[in-house]
Order: structure tokens, then C-alpha cells, then sequence
């Protein structure tokens, strides 16, 4: 391997891990310095800030990278459930969790910036719960008028809130609530988390 091409996957694999690193300590506190993040990553100073000059560069790379996962897994869960309603709970599982992380970070964003990263990625957030509600549609388990952008507006409470130990099961029951409203049937059973 020539030692330009060395250096690149070196560089690459340090962009990665910076990002790992960030978006483990961000789920911990939106307000963790630049240096526990290098820390975290066991890249230098000079490293994290070569791949992202500005904190708010790395929050947006963080956010980025996260949204087009949270959109493709839709496809993934797809493919890997055979009950597209399931898929559909699990994808809206991640979301749960990406919007409590990403809501945490909303104040860190200048809001200008956070309102455009809202604009851009909110196509394919609304693409990705049509995906699982039109397969739901076509397996007769989910109710013709259901609508993915309606859907998402109904499901924000996933991500609003204060943290509390009771979140996880309140949101479990609220959305358990939210298919079963989904359903062709008066009750999808779907088994527990």
C-alpha cells in the first residue's frame, strides 16, 4: 500500500472513530467537551479538530451520519422481519431513541443551522415511515388512511419530555396505543421489548 493511500485510511479511521466517540458521549451529556471526545476516540487534539474545526462541525457530521442509519434501517427491517408492523415498532424504537439524543442536542446547534438540518433530512425520515406503512398496507395490517407525515407528528412525544425512569415503558404503552390505532384489527400483537 503506497503511503498516501496509508494515510487516508488512517485519516478515514480516525474520522470514524471520532464520530463513535462523539455520538456515545453525546447520548451522555449534550455538553461534553471537545477533549473528552478525543479523549474517547484515542485520537489527539490536533486530530479531532483536522476533521472538525468547529464543535458545531461535529455535531452536524454526528447528526448527519445518524438520520441517513435511522432512514435505511427502515429497508433493513424490512428485510430482516417478516411481520412489517413489527418492523414498523422497531424502526419507531430508534426513532425514539435518535430523537431523545437528537432533541438533547437541538440547544448545542445554533438554531438557524439545526432548523435547516430539520429541513433537509425531514423528507427522508417521512420516505422511511411511508416504506413500513405501505408494507403494513400491503400485508392488510395496517389501515389505508394512515399517513406518514400524521405519523410522525403523532409519535413526537417519543423525544419531548424530561428524562424520568419511567420513559422507556410510558413510551412502550404510548405506542403500542399508536398501532394499535394504526391496525386493521382492533389489536396487533406484537411481542414485548
Amino acid at each position: 500500500m503506497a503511503e498516501g493511500t496509508a494515510r487516508r485510511a488512517d485519516a478515514a479511521q480516525n474520522r470514524e472513530r471520532i464520530l463513535t466517540a462523539a455520538r456515545e458521549e453525546l447520548a451522555r451529556a449534550a455538553d461534553v467537551s471537545m477533549h473528552a471526545i478525543a479523549k474517547r476516540a484515542g485520537v489527539g487534539q490536533g486530530t479531532l479538530y483536522r476533521h472538525f474545526p468547529t464543535r458545531e462541525a461535529l455535531l452536524l457530521a454526528v447528526y448527519r451520519h445518524d438520520v441517513t442509519e435511522l432512514v435505511d434501517a427502515a429497508t433493513t427491517l424490512l428485510a430482516e422481519t417478516p411481520d412489517p408492523v413489527l418492523a414498523l415498532r422497531r424502526w419507531l424504537d430508534r426513532l425514539a431513541s435518535f430523537g431523545r439524543v437528537k432533541h438533547g442536542l437541538a440547544g448545542a446547534l445554533h438554531a438557524a443551522t439545526y432548523a435547516d438540518l430539520s429541513a433537509g433530512h425531514y423528507r427522508p425520515v417521512v420516505e422511511a415511515i411511508a416504506l413500513l406503512l405501505r408494507a403494513g398496507r400491503d400485508a392488510g395490517r395496517i389501515r389505508d388512511d394512515a399517513d406518514a407525515e400524521h405519523l410522525l407528528l403523532l409519535v413526537g412525544f417519543l423525544w419531548r419530555g424530561d428524562p424520568d425512569p419511567d420513559r422507556d415503558r410510558r413510551n412502550g404503552h404510548l405506542l403500542d396505543i399508536v398501532l394499535d390505532g394504526l391496525s386493521t384489527a382492533p389489536r396487533i400483537p406484537l411481542p414485548r421489548r
